[in-house]
């Protein structure tokens, strides 16, 4: 029996060796026919802590390795560009200050 290849993005990395990937899909609505767009959210054994927030993974069905995951890492396919806002807004702020301490000596 050949077991599921699915690919999805990882959403969360904050548990060690364990990652939660999301993977879209589309679904028609029964009564009106209007496509839908919703998720499947599977925790993903990530054994070298290889993915991290962004990532696109491609993931295999395994064994239960605890009561919810049950999906293994095969290889990350893409490097996600994730942005930490809080650093990037703090660094604008910081030189948005310095801005103005230079124009307050220039006057």
């Amino acid at each position: 029996m050949s077991k599921n290849v699915m690919q999805g993005v990882v959403t969360s990395d904050k548990t060690a060796k364990t990652r939660r990937v999301e993977i879209p899909r589309l679904v028609r609505d029964s009564k009106y026919g209007k496509y839908l767009r919703r998720r499947t959210v599977c925790y993903v054994h990530d054994e070298n802590n290889e993915s991290s927030l962004g990532d696109t993974v491609e993931i295999v069905e395994s064994r239960p390795r605890s009561k919810t995951k049950r999906w293994e890492l095969v290889r990350v396919v893409s490097k996600g560009q994730f942005i930490d806002l809080v650093a990037l807004r703090a660094a604008q702020k910081a030189r948005r200050a310095e801005d103005d301490e230079t124009e307050d000596e220039l006057s």
